[in-house]
């Protein structure tokens, strides 16, 4: 077809390559290495002057359509899978930076994130700098001669703070430095960073990506020059992901589009119930028509995603509402069709310092809700029930 396929048909049929077997579905090339015909075959193949594969740590057929399915739906000229969302974050980090470099931060991330970024990252003599999402002020401001790298994930997990991509990427460019997202809560369906001005866009494939808390995996999309390093990085590195997850994830990719449409609109119905309860102090969801960002969000984002954080008294109440519940299960994934429950301040927040949860506005009384598939008002229900307790 001469036609442009939209990126939602490219999630279905782009990237298969079909075997002479002629299968219908991507084969699963569950394999560590790859046969050559010759010597001189090999030679061709390990300096590049063919394409072919060798080893599955380095590209494999199930893994390359993977790959080329992301891409298509990033709206990015290549993208590179990871074993896990954590080593697609640190191959952002790490093919880039080096000691004496300067990094300024969101500091509403995910709690691993943070903890990776203040204990790894600083170790090998990069400064951090930790800055609010939404303060484009306060951007500028941390800004250094030795600035190189600007990170961010938005929405924030779970406070849905949206930073502002185009203000932040051309900060970022004026002093030469890449800006890298986080795009895990919304999905390459939900937003496409790198439309808005990102260099790269990193993904935990394990959540939404996947749907169905089956396997693990991560994923950088981004040009063909920034993904070429990136690829080099995690060869050398080891952080390939296994192509049995990679065909796994093909299936997640397929679906995505029909999933997160549901899922965003169950949250929204969830999130504008829970307005009307007394007991809730506040809710955090991007999709709700009076956020103070909403304008913002029609222009970056294609819905409300499926996180909303919301907040109670306290620790013992959050607890309550997390123990009583009967639909929702009790686990920190999150993309899931089925919807799950935590307390981020004792689970995936929980190895922060107290004054780091603070300052990220994660609160004891803060519960994490992320929306799937059931009947909406069946998961009402379950809430209701386990607010009167």
């Amino acid at each position: 077809m001469s036609k442009k396929l939209h990126p939602q048909t490219l999630a279905i049929r782009g990237g298969k390559e079909q075997t002479e077997y002629r299968e219908h579905n991507q084969a699963l090339f569950l394999t560590s290495s790859f046969m050559w015909d010759s010597a001189q075959h090999a030679a061709d193949l390990f300096s590049k002057k063919i394409k072919g594969f060798t080893y599955t740590r380095t590209a494999n057929p199930t893994i390359a359509a993977f790959e080329k399915r992301i891409a298509a739906l990033e709206g990015a000229e290549r993208a590179v899978a990871t074993s896990t969302g954590m080593s697609a974050i640190q191959a952002a980090f790490f093919t880039f930076l080096q000691a004496g470099d300067h990094v300024i931060s969101s500091r509403s991330l995910f709690g691993t994130t943070v903890g990776f970024i203040n204990n790894i990252v600083t170790k090998f003599g990069i400064e951090v700098s930790h800055v609010s999402p939404t303060d484009v002020d306060e951007w500028k401001a941390a800004v250094k001669a030795n600035t190189k790298l600007l990170f961010l994930e938005t929405p924030s997990n779970p406070l849905g703070e949206v930073a502002d991509l185009e203000a932040l990427a051309e900060l970022a460019h004026s002093i030469g430095a890449l800006l890298v997202v986080d795009n895990s809560l919304l999905s390459p369906v939900g937003s496409q960073p790198l439309k808005h001005g990102a260099d790269i866009s990193v993904s935990s494939a394990t959540k939404a990506i996947d749907g169905h808390g089956r396997v693990m995996g991560g994923v950088l999309a981004g040009s063909e020059e920034l993904m070429t390093q990136v690829a080099v990085y995690c060869n050398s590195c080891g952080l390939a992901m296994s192509p049995f997850n990679a065909w796994q994830l093909l299936s997640g990719v397929e679906t995505l589009s029909l999933r997160m449409e549901k899922q965003f609109d169950n949250a929204l119905k969830i999130a504008q119930w829970l307005q009307a309860q007394p007991q809730v102090q506040a809710v955090y969801y991007t999709g709700l028509p009076d956020h103070p960002q909403a304008e913002l969000i029609r222009k970056q984002q294609n819905g409300g995603g499926i996180v909303i954080g919301f907040e109670v008294a306290d620790t013992d109440a959050a607890w309550k509402i997390v123990d009583s519940v009967e639909l929702f299960s009790r686990t920190a994934n999150l993309g899931d069709v089925r919807s799950t429950i935590t307390h981020p301040w004792t689970t995936t927040h929980g190895r922060m310092q107290p004054e780091e949860k603070l300052a990220a506005n994660i609160r004891p009384g803060l519960v994490r809700l992320s929306v799937g598939l059931e009947y909406v008002d069946d998961l009402i229900d379950d809430l209701k029930q386990a607010l009167a307790r």
